[in-house]
């Protein structure tokens, strides 16, 4: 959406260039958005804008953390061991792992 507010519509429009999904889907989505107070709306005339009330980093470390939790009990490692098993791992995947564990060492040594 960015940071300006936008329309159902606009949403729907938008997401069509990547997504062929149905006008009902979007605002379904929107809805739960709403809901778990990711998104905020306002009521222009006859149409709702709907505009992000969290930056989209933070709704992605907060997805993140949760999935993690719910899936994997809140542990990495059997997350990227499953990934690995199932061949899913690049080199570039591995490289950029191993450098954010070296990162990691280092800051909290």
């Amino acid at each position: 959406m960015g940071s300006h507010p936008a329309t159902s519509n606009e949403v729907i429009a938008r997401l069509n260039n990547k997504k062929n999904w149905h006008e009902k889907t979007v605002k379904t989505l929107l809805g739960r958005l709403v809901k778990k107070e990711v998104l905020g709306f306002e009521k222009q005339h006859r149409q709702y804008l709907y505009h992000p009330l969290i930056a989209r980093e933070d709704y992605t470390k907060k997805e993140t953390t949760s999935f993690v939790s719910r899936l994997f009990k809140g542990k990495i490692a059997p997350m990227v061991a499953g990934f690995a098993n199932q061949n899913s791992l690049s080199q570039q995947d591995v490289d950029e792992l191993k450098a954010l564990i070296k990162k990691w060492e280092q800051n909290n040594d």
